[in-house]
């Protein structure tokens, strides 16, 4: 990749792409191709068409997406697999179309089976059954990688594919009926601090274990290979820990100063037992993560401790 090369980053405002963006400007990068979802509807063959025949990126990070927690995911089974096949089949098509010369696609550890050996390695993929709550929106990132290793194979596209591991940092979603686990039990704990309440709630029995990177270090990972890796299949991205959610809150606990007791509803889902990336390849390329999860949770805190939730 060269600095002046032009660059699309398919959602650019969002958590993974904000900080792909970040990453690519703090290394001199300059030439961006950026549109907002209301400006360019991924999911709209037609506009893609058009955008990509205008624009001729040179480069194409595939971060866009329809994503959600858990409850989002089991609710809108058919707008998340309709929507995110529509945008990633637009977009990795186009990118053949018009000859773009690297495209990464961003994906999800629920891909890998709900019953697979930990750590998960890439090759554990479409081993088993899928986790029932997200196997739409999971189907469809499978559907993602297959398609880039197709055009890889059939056309000689150097469409790249990496799974991130769960995600947090600047321009997360703090939704409390969509967001992600960590996020929600940031606001959750900010909110009890601030209205004097005497416990919080976490869904499920807080046993299953969950692994969390800082955004900001999946993108310094996917600069890295962009540059580095070409190749078919998939590359995990992740830090190679785990932590329990009972753990997670109460170190979110520490971390806001939250003084009350922490309860758990176990009439709430589990989800997944437990996600741990096996990072070994990732690892092998030459990269880690730098971001350990109390400093990355502090960073987060500070940027959002005074936000007004409605």
């Amino acid at each position: 990749m060269n600095k002046q090369d032009k660059i699309y980053i398919a959602g650019h405002r969002g958590m993974v792409g904000s900080a792909i963006l970040r990453q690519l400007k703090a290394e001199g990068y300059t030439n961006f191709i950026l549109k907002t979802s209301s400006e360019l509807d991924l999911r709209n063959q037609q506009a893609v068409a058009n955008f990509f025949e205008q624009e001729k990126p040179d480069y194409v990070f595939l971060a866009a997406a329809k994503v959600g927690g858990i409850v989002a995911n089991n609710t809108y089974r058919g707008d998340f697999i309709y929507e995110n096949l529509m945008i990633q089949n637009n977009v990795i098509h186009q990118s053949h179309v018009n000859g773009v010369k690297k495209l990464m696609f961003l994906g999800s550890s629920c891909i890998y089976p709900k019953m697979a050996p930990q750590p998960l390695k890439e090759e554990y993929l479409l081993t088993g059954l899928l986790e029932p709550t997200n196997e739409p929106y999971a189907i469809a990132k499978i559907a993602g990688i297959k398609m880039c290793d197709g055009y890889r194979e059939q056309f000689g596209c150097d469409f790249i594919s990496v799974m991130p591991t769960n995600l947090y940092g600047p321009n997360d979603n703090y939704d409390l009926k969509n967001s992600h686990v960590l996020p929600a039990m940031l606001r959750k704990f900010i909110t009890a601090k601030r209205n004097g309440d005497a416990s919080v709630t976490i869904w499920g029995t807080g046993s299953p274990k969950r692994e969390f990177l800082h955004a900001d270090d999946l993108a310094a990972a996917c600069l890295f290979l962009m540059k580095n890796y070409s190749d078919s299949g998939l590359v995990n991205i992740g830090i190679g820990e785990d932590i329990s959610i009972l753990e997670l809150a109460q170190l979110v606990k520490k971390i806001v100063g939250f003084e009350g007791d922490i309860l758990t509803d176990t009439t709430k889902p589990d989800g997944t037992p437990r996600k741990l990336m096996d990072v070994s390849k990732l690892s092998g390329l030459g990269w880690k993560a730098k971001i350990t999860l109390e400093e990355g949770i502090r960073k987060v805190y500070d940027e959002i401790k005074d936000t007004a939730w409605e």
